[in-house]
């Protein structure tokens, strides 16, 4: 890490590090500015394939911090690169919502339940047995299993919610066929936000506050890792792991000299 180029682009993930509960962390906001006023390129990420970037924008908006819809990236529109890499133009059957099936479109994507390429799972509110059975079956003839993101559970008011990797086990165990994850902790995911940008591993730093996705996945990108305690992962926790962030801090505060 010594030998590194100073950091010319930023990937930062949501939840955890610039918003916790719908509510800013403490410097999110100067960080989000001094970024923007920066010659440096950067990209807010996330596993929820349930929003546009339009639909984030604006909610983070709402807590305050001034995030164009160009500088996020989902893990739906790492999927629909992904699709559009392997297969240009090809067809899916789709479980999820806007952020998913719009960033499909946009790809090219034509969506169908008739002997499509895919079967693409993504995260929804309201997962269906109809179409969850629908999946199973399009698999089973042949259909290729893709799913945004392994997490197994979601948050809400009320408690956990069951997410794409809980409901892509039970798909998993009923045709014995594995999906493919797109979203973190693939560095599928980094480094298509990478290309997104047009940055380089070599003077990129990943801002997160898990490590079993957010820093592994920087690590096997290739990318400077940083770990903020706001969030999921704890500073007992760290050494668990057999793996290291680069950089451990107290929040994205703590990163503002770093932007200088």
């Amino acid at each position: 890490m010594r030998d590194r180029k100073p950091i010319q682009s930023w990937l930062t993930d949501m939840d955890g590090v610039l918003v916790r509960e719908g509510e800013p962390v403490p410097g999110a906001k100067e960080f989000i500015s001094r970024l923007r006023e920066s010659d440096k390129s950067f990209l807010v990420l996330t596993n929820n394939s349930i929003y546009t970037p339009r639909d984030l924008a604006v909610r983070l908006r709402a807590a305050g911090l001034d995030v164009p819809e160009e500088f996020i990236w989902t893990s739906a529109l790492a999927t629909a690169q992904f699709l559009h890499d392997q297969r240009p133009g090809g067809s899916a059957y789709v479980i999820g919502e806007a952020g998913l099936t719009t960033a499909l479109h946009s790809a090219g994507y034509v969506l169908t339940d008739l002997a499509p390429d895919y079967v693409v799972l993504g995260e929804t509110r309201t997962y269906s047995f109809e179409q969850i059975t629908r999946a199973i079956r399009l698999i089973e003839g042949g259909a290729r299993f893709i799913a945004t993101n392994p997490d197994p559970i979601g948050p809400s008011a009320e408690g956990s919610l069951p997410a794409c990797g809980s409901v892509a086990a039970l798909i998993s165990k009923a045709t014995g066929v594995q999906p493919y994850f797109v979203g973190k902790p693939n560095p599928m995911m980094m480094r298509s936000a990478l290309n997104a940008i047009g940055g380089h591993s070599e003077s990129t730093a990943m801002i997160g506050d898990r490590m079993d996705t957010d820093v592994v996945s920087g690590m096997e990108a290739g990318l400077y890792t940083i770990l903020v305690l706001t969030g999921v992962t704890t500073k007992e926790e760290i050494d668990r792991f057999p793996y290291r962030p680069s950089l451990t801090v107290e929040s994205i505060a703590d990163l503002l000299p770093m932007l200088d």
